[in-house]
């Protein structure tokens, strides 16, 4: 790894950790956390009292998305995936966890996908 790159995944670290110590996810309200690579998009909804994880969705998986896995369509079908996977887990409202990414591109198509598929934050 090149020492701009690990300066830049740092930055992404520091970022994260300034965010995560506003946003905590409960029972009520868990928090959902999206991770982005330059390959995939993945999107977890995490109740950090219990520490368990309650729904997930991601690229990797097998049959998700068709087409590429590092575009918006396939960051918004992840969306759609993890919001109704978390209504099936009785998760209505979620807090949201951008993960030290900017909201924009893909990290703002799994949030919009998950507000239209019902879930709240």
């Amino acid at each position: 790894m090149s020492d701009s790159a690990k300066q830049k995944r740092e930055a992404r670290i520091r970022r994260h950790r300034r965010v995560r110590k506003h946003v905590r996810g409960s029972a009520e309200r868990p928090r959902l956390a999206v991770f982005r690579s330059n390959r995939h998009i993945s999107a977890q909804v995490i109740d950090d009292i219990t520490g368990r994880t309650l729904a997930a969705a991601s690229t990797v998986e097998t049959g998700t998305v068709s087409g590429g896995t590092s575009n918006i369509a396939a960051a918004s079908a992840v969306g759609r995936l993890v919001a109704d996977r978390a209504k099936a887990a009785g998760v209505d409202k979620v807090v949201f966890d951008r993960g030290g990414f900017l909201y924009h591109g893909r990290v703002a198509a799994v949030a919009d996908a998950a507000r239209e598929a019902g879930l709240e934050f």
